[in-house]
């Protein structure tokens, strides 16, 4: 009977998942986009209206693997196969080359997924990292020539909320144009972190951020590039660091940061948005955060320990407005709230804030300063 009840609680999380996945692609876009509701708007392409037809597939390819699973702890039977999507409910722990183990909130379990997103396992976290352990010893032990590579220096891009990590690759393809023409190419690490933007706290997002950086190989040099939320993410990891311990060193180590349309003054737009009630259904406790519960939040971030980047959107003179919001905005995050104490440089751009970290000068601007030589700010270090 427990058997039978497990899987029937188990069959009830996939398909609450799968409504939230439905419900998402009909207004997760209108609740970031309502200034921007016309043809090759933000709301036209909207982030989860992405792969529709691979969600479906996954709808079915859980179901499958539900009714034959093996009850029970630890590593469970597990059938090699491509992940299909579903990016926007699964949070990185983890990242060992290419390698990373996840976390579904939703339904309440662990994976590990190798570089080429095919699933090598799923159970216990306990389970996961042992077979994570399994295979760095088999690869460590291979031919000198294909030991995995020691980085020296590591890049990590983060999304902004209801988004995911492939929304960071247009930055990603650009530090890799870019670093090619350098010798430090070989060492050099690119990591976008993804983290299920509305399904946890930014508490949870940030302790699992913290996680994946303090287990990073090496000792390597850290510079950071985050989009929306994932700047927050990343002050409130800081702040963690400074006040609750920093045993592997990583802020002296964070050398530069580079954040696009933060709302690092909380969102008036999301507070606004917040008195509609399907706001938190859809943006989660996390949308929540950085509207009407922003004050309970804002004196727990930290600023960055090194020179620090902020590229805003500014839409004035644009045909697309916001009238929920006073002052030169994105559409979402007005350039007031974009601003922190302490900043390196503010530089503006008549972009969409749903698309600053795929705007090409945007990119080209964030990617040089994050390998721009840049002496240290004298006392700098990091704070509130």
């Amino acid at each position: 009977m427990r058997q039978g009840g497990s899987v029937q609680k188990s069959m009830f999380n996939l398909r609450r998942l799968v409504r939230l996945v439905r419900l998402s692609a009909f207004i997760g876009g209108l609740s970031i986009s309502i200034p921007a509701m016309q043809p090759g708007s933000v709301l036209a392409q909207s982030p989860t209206l992405e792969d529709q037809d691979q969600e479906d597939r996954i709808d079915v390819q859980w179901g499958k693997a539900w009714e034959t699973m093996i009850q029970g702890k630890g590593n469970r039977w597990n059938l090699e196969l491509p992940t299909l999507g579903g990016k926007q409910f699964w949070t990185d722990h983890r990242w060992w080359n290419g390698y990373r183990l996840q976390y579904n909130p939703t339904l309440e379990h662990w994976r590990l997924i190798d570089p080429g997103s095919v699933r090598k396992g799923w159970g216990t976290k306990e389970a996961m990292l042992e077979l994570l352990g399994q295979i760095q010893e088999k690869e460590t032990q291979g031919p000198q020539d294909k030991k995995p590579q020691e980085f020296t220096e590591v890049f990590l891009l983060l999304h902004g909320l209801m988004r995911t990590s492939s929304s960071m690759k247009p930055v990603e393809e650009e530090l890799l144009a870019r670093l090619g023409q350098k010798e430090r190419a070989d060492s050099v690490a690119i990591i976008r972190f993804g983290y299920a933007s509305t399904r946890s706290t930014i508490a949870s997002h940030a302790q699992a951020f913290r996680e994946l950086v303090e287990n990073l190989p090496g000792k390597p040099r850290v510079k950071i590039s985050g989009h929306s939320l994932g700047n927050i993410v990343t002050r409130l990891a800081i702040a963690q660091w400074t006040e609750q311990g920093d045993p592997q060193g990583i802020l002296k180590r964070i050398d530069r940061v580079v954040m696009m349309g933060p709302p690092n003054q909380g969102s008036s737009f999301a507070k606004r948005l917040s008195y509609l009630g399907l706001f938190e259904m859809v943006t989660g406790k996390s949308g929540m955060q950085l509207g009407p519960q922003w004050d309970g939040l804002s004196s727990s971030l930290g600023i960055p320990p090194c020179p620090f980047q902020i590229i805003a959107g500014d839409l004035t003179g644009s045909t697309i407005q916001n009238p929920l919001l006073d002052g030169p905005n994105d559409a979402v995050v007005t350039v007031e709230e974009t601003k922190l104490d302490g900043m390196t440089e503010l530089k503006t751009y008549p972009v969409l804030h749903s698309f600053l970290m795929q705007d090409p000068k945007c990119v080209a601007d964030a990617v040089e300063f994050l390998l721009r030589e840049i002496p240290p700010k004298s006392n700098a270090a990091p704070g509130r």
